[in-house]
Parts: C-alpha cells; structure tokens; sequence
C-alpha cells in the first residue's frame, strides 16, 4: 500500500453514493483494500472487527464501497468517539436507566389508584420515557461491543437531544424528571 492508495481511498469513500467506479485489477486488489479499510477505520465510518467482510470480495467492491461512503455522509457531523469521554461510564448509565425504569413503573402503578392525578402522571410518565431516550443513547455510545458507527450514531443523536453546547461541556440531562420531585425543606 502506497501513498497513493490511501489518496485514493479517501477519493472512493468521499464520492456521492452511487457514483460507478471500476473495480481494481486482480494485482492492485490487496492494497486498494487495504487502503480504504484504512481510511475507513481512521474516518470512524467502519469498524475493525467489519475488515474481514467488508470489501472481502472482488465482486462486492461497489456494494461495499457505496455503504461506505451511505456512513460517510450520515456521519460526516457526528461526533467522533473519543466523544464518549464526556459521557458517564456503562456501568453507571445502565444503573440509571435502572432506575428511570422503575420510576416509571412506580408512575404508571399510582396512576391506577389516583386518578383525580391522571394528567400529571401522564406527563410525568411522557417525560421520564424522553429522558430514558437520552440515556438510551448515552448506554449505547458508551456500549464497546457495539461497532463504531453504531456509537457515533448514537454521539449524534444525543447531541441532537441535548444541544451542541450541552453536549460540548458535558451536561447530561437528569435522567429522571427532577423537576417533578417534591423537597422538603
């Protein structure tokens, strides 16, 4: 694999899907191969572990260069994953979202009983289930069995949720509705 390979990588993957490209000759195959997995892994658009099917064959070389370049575009904005430094832990997330769940349990059993209160648990329960989104996409972006684009997907999503500035600094939103929660003084 040469420097022009990987030039040549980069100009694959950055084409519009759908633009036909000829495959490779038989002796050039290994390191075009190469050099686009390379690329590809470097862009976050393809997992390590996805090397040994994608481009695997000859044959398949537009079908697997056009989901390429599907993720390129669909992941252009996102994220990268180093991203999910910002992020809580696994372990902590799921704990939460444990704990998002049982809330909402908790809401939807008192909603049975009080129902002169059916408006507010409603509400309470709709918001509950938007905050489980976010932390939802928080569990999977921190998920390291998940592959890469599933991840960045998941980066992506969250900062959509949350706003661009949210995000940047690390604020996670609560992961129940807080405001709903009655203090004692």
């Amino acid at each position: 694999m040469s420097p022009s390979d990987l030039v040549l990588a980069a100009i694959l993957l950055a084409a519009p899907v759908g633009t036909p490209e000829q495959v490779p000759a038989p002796e050039r195959w290994p390191a075009v191969r190469e050099a686009i997995h390379k690329t590809a892994v470097r862009w976050e658009i393809m997992d390590p572990r996805e090397e040994r099917y994608l481009l695997a064959a000859r044959e398949d070389f537009e079908t697997d260069l056009n989901l390429l370049r599907k993720r390129y575009v669909e992941l252009n904005d996102a994220p990268k994953l180093m991203d999910c430094q910002r992020l809580p832990d696994r372990r902590t997330v799921n704990e939460l979202i444990k704990f998002n769940r049982a809330f909402r349990k908790n809401l939807e059993e008192r909603e049975v009983w009080e129902l002169d209160r059916t408006d507010l648990f409603t509400q309470t329960i709709q918001e509950t289930d938007r905050l489980y989104q976010y932390w939802d996409a928080i569990r999977d972006a921190q998920c390291d069995f998940y592959y890469v684009t599933v991840r960045r997907a998941a980066l992506k999503k969250l900062r959509e949720f949350i706003g661009e500035e949210a995000f940047l600094a690390g604020v996670m939103p609560p992961y129940v509705p807080e405001w709903r929660f009655a203090f004692a003084p």
